[in-house]
């Protein structure tokens, strides 16, 4: 009684971990620093990568830059970092609907949280001639930074969860 037991603990334990292997090989993982309390309340986002156009009239725009893509209800999260001599270089872009018409006058945080645990908040500012969120992360050290992007479009609380390497 006891091995079938076991048998069926491994075979259940097996699928799962195989499940959340195909989940997570795209490439992109999205997680959030551990103890950051908004980001804990923050609705859980499927990371997708979107490599086709938005379906619709000559106007529409690309579904993605070439960045870590997070659809959230009707709105596109993008972030694109750099690596730069002084820092990372964030460039965020938040858009909604199908057309993926930019989103003006958010309030966007970053909580970063660096590979030794630490954490820092930098606001992201708007560039109009860009049409994105844009900051430079004073960072140095050599890892993994977990990004949690909080946005906050006219009241309503809109967030995704990015990784980065330095």
């Amino acid at each position: 009684m006891t091995v079938k037991k076991t048998l069926t603990f491994s075979i259940v334990a097996l699928g799962l971990a195989l499940t959340l292997g195909a989940c997570g090989s795209s490439g992109e993982q999205s997680s959030a620093p551990a103890d950051t309390e908004a980001v804990a309340e923050a609705p859980a986002a499927e990371a997708q990568t979107a490599s086709e156009p938005a379906a619709g009239g000559a106007g529409d725009m690309e579904a993605s830059q070439g960045g870590q893509v997070v659809e959230s209800g009707p709105y596109h999260l993008e972030l694109i970092t750099s690596n730069e001599s002084d820092g990372v270089h964030l460039d965020f872009f938040l858009q909604k609907g199908d057309t993926h018409e930019a989103i003006a006058d958010a309030k966007v945080m970053a909580q970063i949280q660096a590979p030794d645990g630490t954490q820092e908040s930098i606001e992201l500012s708007y560039d109009a001639d860009a049409a994105h969120y844009t900051a430079m992360v004073p960072v140095t050290a050599a890892g993994d930074y977990n990004v949690a992007i909080l946005s906050d479009i006219g009241g309503e609380k809109v967030n995704g969860r990015f990784t980065f390497a330095k």
